[in-house]
């Protein structure tokens, strides 16, 4: 699949919050990710679609510093070279990983804080943003002293968005938010992080599940064998008659 690139549409006045630039991450003599570029406007949703193997946890874990990586990314128009992951939760770039990763043994609540522990804050501010995070996820609230491992699939998924947003992200990077749930489940998630551009969170979203990922964004980006293969507006990429064959079980032929 191949097609030519358009950039997201934005007011000439606005600067990209996050812009990857050629970046290449190999493993070994394995280049998984080769040469991709991606830019992120203020309050916008981008999407990242392809089949497994396409390079799309590998391009998340080099943005958030967790592998090595070359080309460039940059936050706000300062270039993260050379700065670790803990500094860039601080700067407000959060990954919420495909396994979750959460402290399973300790209570809902436990997950939370430590989500707010590169933050910083006084009493009061933390209190506000863990109300904050309990007003969009209520079914935290009710089991904040529950251990992680006994929630659902869908409460697990909910507890690590949660421990994201308690470090105040200015960019999220979401790594397959709808794996393993139940279809009903992925809509309630993925409607949460429509509503988080609301208050000044862009995201970056990869996802298994095409279709579910164009609904949500406003901009898409096709991967394959660690290349953009195809870009454009979400809405004009969910009719593209190659992505309907390739991801959405459609047909080339209309």
């Amino acid at each position: 699949m191949s097609g030519p690139m358009s950039m997201p549409s934005a007011s000439s006045a606005q600067q990209p919050i996050f812009e990857i630039d050629n970046l290449f991450v190999n493993y070994g003599h394995v280049e998984a990710v080769r040469g991709i570029s991606l830019s992120l406007m203020p309050g916008q949703i981008i999407s990242v679609i392809g089949p497994n193997g396409a390079g799309k946890t590998s391009l998340l874990s080099a943005a958030m510093g967790l592998l090595p990586s070359t080309g460039g990314l940059r936050l706000d128009g300062m270039s993260l070279a050379g700065i670790g992951v803990e500094e860039r939760v601080e700067r407000g770039l959060c990954l919420v990983p495909e396994k979750r990763e959460l402290f399973g043994d300790m209570p809902v609540l436990d997950n939370l804080t430590l989500g707010a522990y590169s933050r910083r804050y006084s009493a009061a501010q933390f209190k506000q943003n863990l109300d904050r995070v309990y007003s969009l996820f209520p079914r935290l609230a009710e089991r904040r002293a529950q251990r992680a491992h006994t929630l659902s699939g869908g409460e697990r998924q909910m507890l690590a968005l949660g421990r994201a947003l308690m470090a105040q992200p200015r960019v999220l990077l979401l790594d397959e938010p709808s794996l393993g749930l139940a279809p009903l489940i992925v809509a309630e998630i993925l409607a949460i992080v429509r509503s988080l551009r609301e208050s000044g969170v862009s995201i970056v979203l990869v996802e298994q599940n095409a279709l579910a990922a164009l609904q949500s964004s406003d901009y898409g980006y096709v991967l394959e064998i660690g290349e953009v293969a195809l870009a454009g507006n979400s809405s004009e990429l969910a009719q593209d008659a190659r992505v309907q064959a390739a991801y959405l079980g459609g047909s080339s032929d209309d």
